[in-house]
């Protein structure tokens, strides 16, 4: 069935059936990591063992290839794809699971199959937030038309753009919601617990082969980008679908795309691109296609689409994974809990500034205080609260929340662990070894 015509009140009624009852209720992860050599190096996109070889090898089995010009750039099989980020950072984003275990086994088959296609070259998987020894300046760039517009945007604004786009790997988790009011809920809830989330699963602090100072680096990173697409837009704070539309209306497009050509949107909004002023300015009036990629350039902590995307953590090992997985299952998918967790917010933001708490985190992770209280002591009020959720409402994925609880109950973090071994290792090649993606933190 065709859609109607693109209008700002059409926008408002699609967002209205997005919802879907609770048995029907799937989750979602998307997980990136960093291809290196024992030197640290990121693997290019050309040449011998590249990231283009490597997409050859995923086609042979069975995954189906976009491409621009000649060059593969994603690739899809059975509801997953996979893409690249702008350094060559490699992500699967997988099919929609009923429960944690789906996404568990789907990653840990496609990691043993990267493995097996790396195995005769100098790359291996990494899994922390941020490249840990390169100069960004030295990452190579992914031929995508979509980044060289976004290249030069980055340049524009923030300073840590070609930072975020070339240096990070994030794990991000997308989730159900029943309508406008239950999102309203969800969203607000995982705003307002960002920072114990980003401390949580702080990843990356390691920059030019040294400790940087920062837990999670990468999160810091994206507080210097453009900050009009990213961070925390009052629209999450108080949500409906309304604001949250109006928000996407007005965020400064940063491409548009027509018969395969790429070009940078010049400052146009989307709300004047939908006037005839607006579409006189683009060359022709916005389509559907053109709604749904813009959204894929809004980069809030949360985004809502069709599902709920919470995007706060680093990459972190399979084990952490799952159990960011499992936390927003908890938190989400349970009405006590999803109640527990939204006192634990409204205390929480009692003190200081959102953006304050968030500094906190990336810097410090749970040893960051906030209120008189270690984030740690935050973070174990609301992991319980996820237990309680996953033991009531989800009691077969409750083991995966184990390894957090834990490294919490200790003020632990990845970084941690990460610099742990960083003092011991005698070089990056043995750093890597425990950095692999199917690594465990506990």
């Amino acid at each position: 069935m065709s859609k109607p015509p693109l209008t700002r009140d059409t926008i408002l009624a699609e967002y209205a059936t997005y919802g879907r009852p609770r048995a029907r209720w799937k989750i979602g992860a998307e997980l990136e990591r960093h291809l290196l050599d024992a030197t640290g190096r990121p693997a290019p996109y050309f040449g011998h063992h590249g990231i283009g070889e490597l997409l050859q090898r995923f086609i042979a089995d069975g995954w189906v290839p976009s491409r621009e010009g000649p060059h593969p750039i994603a690739l899809t099989r059975d509801g997953a794809s996979i893409t690249l980020e702008p350094g060559g950072q490699f992500e699967l984003s997988g099919a929609a699971w009923w429960d944690v275990r789906g996404i568990v086994a789907e990653a840990e088959a496609f990691s043993d199959a990267l493995d097996g296609h790396l195995a005769d070259g100098p790359f291996r998987q990494v899994a922390l937030g941020y490249t840990p020894v390169a100069r960004i300046e030295d990452v190579p760039w992914v031929p995508k038309g979509r980044y060289a517009v976004m290249r030069a945007h980055m340049q524009r604004v923030g300073t840590h753009g070609h930072h975020m786009m070339k240096g990070t790997c994030a794990t991000q988790a997308s989730f159900d919601f029943s309508d406008e009011a239950d999102a309203a809920r969800k969203t607000e809830l995982a705003i307002a617990v960002a920072p114990l989330v980003t401390a949580m699963f702080a990843n990356s602090p390691l920059t030019r082969g040294r400790p940087n100072g920062w837990q999670s680096f990468r999160g810091h990173v994206w507080t210097r980008t453009d900050a009009a697409r990213t961070g925390f837009p009052p629209a999450l704070a108080t949500f409906t679908y309304e604001r949250w539309v109006d928000y996407l209306l007005d965020v400064p497009m940063m491409f548009t795309k027509t018969g395969g050509r790429w070009a940078a949107a010049e400052g146009l909004t989307f709300r004047r691109w939908l006037t005839p002023e607006g579409s006189a300015q683009a060359g022709r009036a916005p389509t559907w296609a053109d709604w749904d990629l813009h959204l894929t350039s809004v980069f809030p902590e949360v985004r809502v689409k069709k599902q709920i995307e919470v995007r706060m953590a680093d990459c972190v090992p399979l084990p952490f994974v799952a159990a960011f997985c499992a936390l927003f299952e908890g938190l989400f998918y349970c009405p006590i809990s999803l109640d527990a967790g939204r006192g634990i917010a409204q205390r929480l933001q009692r003190y200081s500034t959102r953006e304050a708490r968030f500094s906190v985190a990336c810097r410090d992770g749970l040893r960051g205080v906030v209120g008189g209280r270690p984030l740690a002591a935050w973070a174990e009020e609301l992991v319980d609260a996820a237990a309680s959720g996953l033991a009531r409402c989800r009691p077969e994925d409750a083991a995966f929340l184990a390894p957090l609880a834990e490294a919490v109950a200790r003020a632990e973090t990845p970084a941690d662990r990460v610099l742990a071994a960083a003092r011991s290792a005698e070089d990056f090649r043995a750093l890597r070894v425990s950095m692999h993606p199917s690594g465990t933190m506990g």
